[in-house]
């Protein structure tokens, strides 16, 4: 590992944020915590922590000694100054009179001590920080360290490694007890560089930022030079069905497995899958003994809230034998469930009986012969979950090089999976309406389409557009921050492949809203007949693709689905020398009564949006300009030629979908947004 310190970068963040009147240790403090927050060697998704001890006025203009510690929800990749929350110094060191002291007390008292009342919370490990004596404290779960210290004898190997460098911290569940075991190893020999905390990683500290960051450098290398030595041939490989099924197959069927069992008789919770493969993954969940290594425990108890204490295992999934897969990995996630309420079971009762159980189900799916899955209420949650994982498989095929991989007990695990303090990083929200919900938006770049994915989006749902011109998907997806794949809906190649990387992305899907079109325009007794199939490619069969692809994943899945089409007034009321075009909307009209029909019993409900005089892709300025005229009107007064005098927009439309999408007991229906327009109105 190289040291990424620059004098250069140093200065200009004293420089930036001193015009923010940021004071320079502060800003050398975001410096430094983002260089190691930016290492996932190092760091993964808010863990590890920072502090600095600085002077700052209180209230009254006083310069009072205070400690700047990273703050609950701050992430040391992108940390700004408002992550460091100072709290007064003197208060908190004098806790370390204390015989003991409840987690309770001591985020009361590390509040009631800062000097912004609504700053967020500082770090459960503030008192550690506050009792060491040096300026700058830097501490990472790195992977390296992690990997020689997960040994059964660890703290020996760790012993020879770094030698009286480093003190030596057994493994200690963080707040007080740790902060004060961490304090009289530091006192029994004040001339190291850092700390060895078994288990969990590393701290190193000095009298600058730069001091402190190097340090850790230094003795993070030190670590990988022992890994390096350890032997290379680390797993033997299990044997493998000669034919693996794709990816796109399998993603689905894992994803209805994993949900989320909901409270009473409420369905289940849907969510969203993350995988990951590459030569090491691969290397790891292919290995013959995985069933022992994998389910041995977190490499630090700090990712057990994100990724539970072991992965699940699913057999290898044979191509064309997927029924067989689906129930063995049915299975092997009842079996997952049922392991863990024993595990709750066993350790609440130790606890006093007082945990409320979290949900039973894995959060990292190991699939040999494919690779890894993460598991969340998200696709970021998902993300995080496989982040931490692929960096697990990194750290443990470390450790068994070195020796034989052995983390913390359960009930340490136990006690840091249900701690408070702990559970808090992960936040209360409330969910909105469509979280879970993974939605496809067909001409999704522009018009209508994309005032619906930006309308799914507000509600929480992960959304995928698609479009056949990549360019205006690329644009479009990245100002929308959503997921954009290519797609042809007159193709059906195109079609099968796009909806197959969807089910490679997250798993599967929830609602199609299958929106993509074009009007042709011609007087039906005079138009070629090239015109009409081009119109029906595209007005019928485009919607008929892209259901049927949805629907199998939907059914697959088997947890039901929604499937959302844009019709047009042209099904009931149909306008002059547009027949090229009302047509295969009527068509359409019928596709979608008759998916309502057909796959109800599974759940997957279907309904329509009659639209009309909507700025689109499909109502262009022109043909507006030229409707307006023909009638004598202004383009806004025919825009506005409803019952109700208003101009109908797209987001008026793409709430309709939204609604359908969440009225859980309506299919086969019709929906009309329109302003009020009787002749098009159902009969």
């Amino acid at each position: 590992m190289k040291s990424k310190w620059s004098d250069k970068e140093a200065k200009s963040y004293i420089a930036r944020y001193g015009k923010q009147k940021v004071n320079a240790d502060i800003a050398l403090r975001v410096y430094t915590s983002r260089l190691l927050g930016r290492d996932p060697e190092l760091v993964l998704h808010g863990g590890g922590n920072t502090s600095v001890k600085t002077r700052l006025p209180d209230m009254m203009g006083r310069q009072t000694d205070v400690l700047c510690v990273k703050g609950s929800g701050w992430d040391m990749a992108d940390i700004e100054p408002a992550g460091l929350p100072a709290v007064r110094l003197d208060p908190i060191r004098e806790l370390r009179a204390l015989s003991a002291l409840s987690d309770e007390d001591m985020v009361n008292v590390q509040r009631i001590n800062l000097l912004d009342a609504a700053a967020p919370n500082p770090s459960v490990e503030t008192l550690l920080h506050a009792f060491l004596p040096h300026k700058f404290v830097d501490h990472t779960h790195s992977s390296a360290v992690l990997a020689v210290s997960d040994q059964p004898d660890g703290d020996a190997i760790c012993r020879r490694l770094f030698g009286d460098s480093m003190g030596y911290v057994p493994y200690i569940m963080p707040g007080f007890e740790l902060a004060r075991k961490a304090a009289e190893v530091f006192e029994a020999d004040p001339g190291v560089d850092g700390l060895i905390l078994d288990k969990h990683g590393i701290f190193t500290f000095g009298d600058s930022a730069r001091e402190a960051y190097e340090r850790m450098i230094e003795k993070v290398s030190l670590a990988e030079g022992r890994v390096r030595r350890g032997r290379r041939k680390v797993f033997a490989a299990a044997r493998l069905p000669a034919k693996i099924a794709p990816l796109a197959e399998v993603a689905p069927i894992v994803r209805g497995l994993c949900a989320v069992p909901g409270p009473g008789e409420a369905a289940a919770q849907r969510v969203v899958l993350d995988f990951r493969t590459s030569r090491a993954v691969r290397n790891y969940v292919d290995g013959r003994d995985v069933g022992r290594y994998s389910q041995t425990g977190v490499v630090t108890p700090d990712h057990t809230i994100r990724t539970k204490n072991w992965p699940v295992i699913l057999s290898a999934p044979k191509a064309g034998e997927l029924d067989a897969f689906r129930a063995a990995a049915s299975r092997a996630i009842y079996d997952f469930s049922a392991r863990y309420a024993r595990y709750f079971a066993r350790n609440n009762k130790r606890a006093g009986g007082i945990k409320k159980a979290l949900d039973p189900m894995p959060r990292v799916v190991l699939v040999p012969g494919l690779g890894l899955f993460g598991v969340g209420q998200n696709k970021k949650a998902a993300q995080i979950a496989a982040d931490i994982a692929e960096s697990t498989v990194g750290t443990i095929t470390n450790a068994e090089s070195v020796g034989r991989y052995q983390c913390v007990g359960e009930a340490d695990m136990f006690d840091m999976e249900y701690w408070s303090l702990e559970q808090a990083k992960l936040g209360k929200e409330t969910e909105k309406a469509l979280a879970r919900h993974v939605v496809v938006v067909t001409g999704g770049a522009s018009g209508i389409g994309l005032a619906t994915a930006r309308a799914f989006k507000a509600e929480g749902a992960d959304v995928v557009i698609m479009d056949r011109d990549r360019k205006t998907l690329a644009a479009a997806a990245t100002g929308l921050g959503v997921q954009g794949i290519v797609c042809d809906v007159t193709a059906g190649a195109s079609v099968r492949a796009a909806f197959a990387r969807v089910a490679e992305k997250f798993g599967g899907l929830d609602i199609l809203v299958s929106n993509a079109g074009r009007a042709w325009q011609g007087r039906i007794g005079e138009v070629g007949e090239k015109v009409l199939r081009d119109s029906f490619e595209l007005n019928f069969f485009g919607h008929q693709r892209v259901a049927q692809a949805a629907t199998a994943i939907m059914r697959t899945q088997g947890h039901g689905g929604v499937l959302l089409f844009n019709a047009s007034k042209q099904a009931l009321n149909p306008g002059a020398d547009f027949g090229p075009y009302g047509l295969p909307k009527t068509a359409t009209l019928a596709l979608m009564r008759q998916y309502a029909i057909d796959h109800g019993a599974d759940g997957i409900r279907a309904n329509a949006v009659n639209a009309d005089r909507i700025r689109s892709g499909l109502l262009t300025e022109s043909m507006i300009s030229s409707r307006a005229s023909a009638r004598g009107l202004s383009p806004a007064d025919y825009m506005a030629g409803n019952l109700l005098g208003r101009e109908v927009v797209a987001a008026d439309v793409a709430r309709a979908f939204v609604h359908l999408a969440l009225s859980e007991k309506t299919t086969g229906s019709l929906l009309t947004v329109d302003g009020g327009n009787i002749a098009a109105a159902p009969r």
